[in-house]
C-alpha cells in the first residue's frame, strides 16, 4: 500500500530523472539509498555508484558495459573492432539476459561461457577456472565473470568467495546478479547465502522482487565512483552544462544510457522508511519459512518428488506429481515421456478452473517439473495446503 501510494506520487509529479534541477528530491532520494544499498554489500561506507534501471535485464546489460569499458575505453568511441574478442563467463542455470546483453552490446551470445552446474544449481568454480584457462589459450580475453545469488529455477546461489578468489587471480570484472536474492541481504538469518559479495564489483538488485516493491525497481550498483558516468557521458551542453550552480554530480543522466528516466526510487524509499530494514527482513524471512513448510510437507508424501535433494535455499521449491498410474513403474523411457505430460496438464487445468497457478520447465535432463516461488508474505500455511491438494485433485486421473 505504502509503494502504491508512492508511485502514486510519482505519476502526479510526472517528472524525469536525468537532472537535479528538475528532480531535486527524487535524485537525492535516490543518492542515499543507493548508498544505503551498497552499505549492505559490504562496501565501506557504502562507497561506489549506482542507478535505478527499467529491470534486472538491463542491470545486468549496464554491468557488462561497465565492465568492457573498464578494460577497454577505447571501445566507446571506437567500436567493437578495435577491441580483441572478449569473453564472458555465467553458470548454465543463469538468466538469459546475460546473453541478451552480449548480444546487444556486440559481443555476441556465443561469446559467453556457460560453466556447469553442481546437482544443486550452483556454478563449479573448477569448472570457472578451467574454461577461463582454455578461453586464454585460444587468443579470448576474459572480461567478465556473472555469478547468480538466486537462479531463476532452483533459487541456488553460487559460490561467491570462490569465484571472487578466481576473479581476483585473472583480473577479471566480478559481477553477481542478485536480481533475485538480493533481498536477502536484508535478513540477517539468511545474509550468509550472499558471503563474497563485498568483493564483487557490480551487483544487480531488484527490490521489485523478493521485497515487494511495486514493479519496476531494479538498481545496478557498481563498487568503483565515476566509471558509469566516464563509460556513459556524452557531454550534451543543452542538459549538463558544465556552469551550473550546484554540485553537478547529482546531475545523474549522464551516467545512465537513457535520457528519460521514470522515478523508481521513491516507491523503495518510501517503503523502507514505513517498514524499516526489520520490517522487510520479516516479511523476506516469512516467505522463506513458507517455503520450507511447503518442501517439509512434500519431500516424503506419498505422490512428490523433489527435483534435487535437501532443503531449498531461497524460495523456489522444485517438485514433479506423479499421479497414481506412475507410481508403481520403474524408471524408463516410458514413464519419462508420461510423467513430462504431466506438468502442463495439470498447469492448464489449475488455469482453467482458476484456482491457482504454478510455473513449470524442464531443465537440462530433468522433464517438466513444478518450481513453486514464494515471494508474497501474505499467503499463509493454508495456501500451501489448498496448493498441495489441489494438484493431487487435478492430477489424480492422470
Amino acid at each position: 500500500m505504502v509503494g502504491l501510494a508512492a508511485d502514486w506520487l510519482t505519476s502526479a509529479a510526472n517528472t524525469n530523472m536525468f537532472t537535479y534541477e528538475i528532480a531535486p528530491v527524487f535524485v537525492l532520494l535516490e543518492y542515499v539509498t543507493l548508498r544505503k544499498m551498497r552499505e549492505m554489500v559490504g562496501w565501506p561506507g557504502g562507497c561506489g555508484d549506482g542507478i535505478f534501471s527499467p529491470g534486472g535485464a538491463i542491470s545486468n546489460m549496464y554491468a557488462m558495459l561497465i565492465a568492457r569499458f573498464k578494460m577497454f575505453p577505447e571501445v566507446k568511441e571506437k567500436g567493437m573492432a578495435a577491441i580483441p574478442r572478449l569473453v564472458a563467463f555465467t553458470s548454465e542455470h543463469s538468466h538469459f539476459s546475460v546473453k541478451k546483453g552480449a548480444a546487444a552490446l556486440g559481443i555476441g551470445t556465443d561469446s559467453v561461457i556457460l560453466i556447469r552446474c553442481d546437482e544443486r544449481g550452483k556454478m563449479i568454480p573448477s569448472d570457472l577456472e578451467r574454461r577461463i584457462v582454455e578461453a586464454k589459450q585460444k587468443g579470448f580475453v576474459p572480461f567478465l565473470v556473472s555469478a547468480t545469488a538466486g537462479t531463476t529455477v532452483y533459487g541456488a546461489f553460487d559460490p561467491l568467495i570462490a569465484i571472487a578468489d578466481i576473479c581476483k587471480k585473472y583480473k577479471i570484472w566480478m559481477h553477481v546478479d542478485g536480481a533475485w536474492g538480493g533481498g536477502l541481504l536484508m535478513s540477517r538469518k539468511h545474509k550468509w547465502k550472499l558471503n563474497g559479495i563485498e568483493r564483487a564489483n557490480s551487483v544487480t538488485w531488484n527490490p521489485h522482487k523478493m521485497m515487494g516493491v511495486p514493479l519496476q525497481c531494479s538498481a545496478l550498483l557498481v563498487r568503483e565512483e565515476g566509471l558509469m558516468q566516464s563509460c556513459n557521458q556524452m557531454h550534451a551542453s543543452y542538459l549538463f552544462q558544465q556552469d551550473k550552480h550546484y554540485d553537478l554530480s547529482y546531475d545523474t543522466g549522464d551516467k545512465a544510457l537513457q535520457c528519460g528516466r521514470h522515478v523508481d526510487v521513491f516507491k523503495l524509499w518510501l517503503m523502507w522508511r514505513a517498514k524499516g530494514t526489520t520490517g522487510f527482513e520479516a516479511q523476506i524471512d516469512k516467505c522463506l519459512e513458507l517455503a520450507e513448510y511447503l518442501y517439509n510437507k512434500i519431500k516424503n508424501r506419498e505422490g512428490y518428488e523433489m527435483v534435487f535433494d535437501g532443503k531449498p535455499q531461497h524460495t523456489n521449491v522444485c517438485f514433479w506429481y506423479i499421479p497414481p498410474s506412475l507410481r508403481g513403474m520403474e524408471d524408463s523411457e516410458e514413464r519419462t515421456s508420461r510423467l513430462m505430460k504431466v506438468a502442463p496438464v495439470i498447469k492448464a487445468r489449475m488455469m482453467e478452473y482458476g484456482t491457482t497457478m504454478v510455473s513449470y520447465q524442464p531443465l537440462g535432463d530433468k522433464v517438466n517439473f513444478f518450481r513453486m516461488v514464494i515471494s508474497n508474505p501474505a499467503a499463509t500455511h493454508q495456501d500451501i495446503d489448498f496448493l498441495i491438494d489441489e494438484i493431487e485433485r487435478l492430477g489424480q486421473d492422470l
